[in-house]
């Protein structure tokens, strides 16, 4: 049965790019303070966000001893800052700029003695520019980003069911800031090939051998929300695969199956057709890249009564 409802919210593109521009900035710069104050993790697992039941958080951080962390709330529109001291702060998300949101959050932090300084260029986006510079991008429709968190909210309960189903290294479910997207993977266990031309980014994202599942509200030249499924290095013939539902396609531009959001929400049964997505497609790249599944998907009962 679905999560809650019986619908999830339509999200079309074309209706909040200002927005979903503008908001992905504003994660950027409250993911990269997580960033800079956080130690380095594997996959760069230090970086993402996480989901909640009011929107997204940084997890806790440490400053000096003490813990703070930064929510964005999109039930009440308002970025959250909370420390370990009994300290609360919030800044309205609203229609502004960049630079404006930018030069309300650094002094916002600096008061409650939670300075850090920040590399100020977004990534993974077109024509970055400085946050501190940024007045173009300055739309903030609130109703579609509750929309938009609506449903990342659902898709998180929806994702941890599928990675409750593997015992192998696997990530949390997490919003990683940069590409804008929640994502889950999966690790078959051995090294990857190093990738021709990575970045320092990419080698330690990919120096495993991964299968990802994920959800962004649009980008490289699909120009509607859709979920995602990934394996890399991918094994041949993996583009030739089937995968459930039928709607569900190949993009040879991505390197990714890809299944339209608008077909999901409008399923009998979301959550079925998502977990379908997910178990099909995964199951399709460990197969031809020779996982040791009997290992990496031990039902968790099994382990229990060990």
């Amino acid at each position: 049965m679905s999560i809650e409802g019986p619908e999830w919210p339509a999200l079309p593109l074309h209706a909040w790019q200002d927005t979903c521009s503008t908001l992905h900035r504003y994660t950027q710069i409250v993911g990269k303070v997580r960033l800079a104050l956080s130690p380095t993790m594997n996959e760069w697992w230090q970086a993402p966000l996480y989901v909640t039941a009011r929107g997204l958080t940084t997890s806790p951080i440490e400053h000096d001893h003490r813990s703070f962390e930064i929510d964005f709330d999109f039930l009440d529109h308002r970025v959250v800052v909370r420390a370990s001291d009994g300290q609360i702060r919030s800044i309205e998300l609203a229609p502004r700029a960049v630079v404006d949101f930018y030069a309300e959050m650094m002094p916002t932090l600096g008061a409650m003695g939670l300075s850090v300084s920040l590399r100020e260029m977004p990534v993974e986006v077109p024509d970055p520019v400085a946050f501190s510079k940024d007045r173009a991008h300055r739309s903030y429709d609130a109703g579609y980003a509750h929309r938009h968190w609506e449903i990342l909210r659902r898709l998180d309960l929806v994702f941890k069911k599928f990675r409750a189903r593997f015992t192998g290294k696997a990530s949390p479910v997490h919003f990683f800031r940069g590409s804008f997207d929640l994502a889950a993977s999966r690790f078959s266990g051995r090294p990857a090939p190093p990738r021709a031309g990575a970045d320092r980014i990419t080698r330690v994202a990919y120096d495993e051998e991964v299968s990802s599942l994920g959800f962004w509200p649009g980008r490289q030249g699909i120009d509607e929300p859709a979920l995602y499924s990934y394996t890399t290095p991918e094994p041949p013939g993996f583009a030739d695969q089937r995968a459930l539902p039928a709607e569900a396609f190949y993009s040879q531009a991505l390197h990714e199956f890809v299944l339209p959001y608008d077909v999901v929400r409008q399923a009998r049964d979301p959550e079925e057709m998502i977990l379908a997505f997910a178990q099909s497609t995964y199951e399709a790249g460990a197969r031809l890249a020779k996982w040791d599944r009997a290992t990496l998907e031990r039902p968790i009962e099994a382990l229990l009564a060990a």
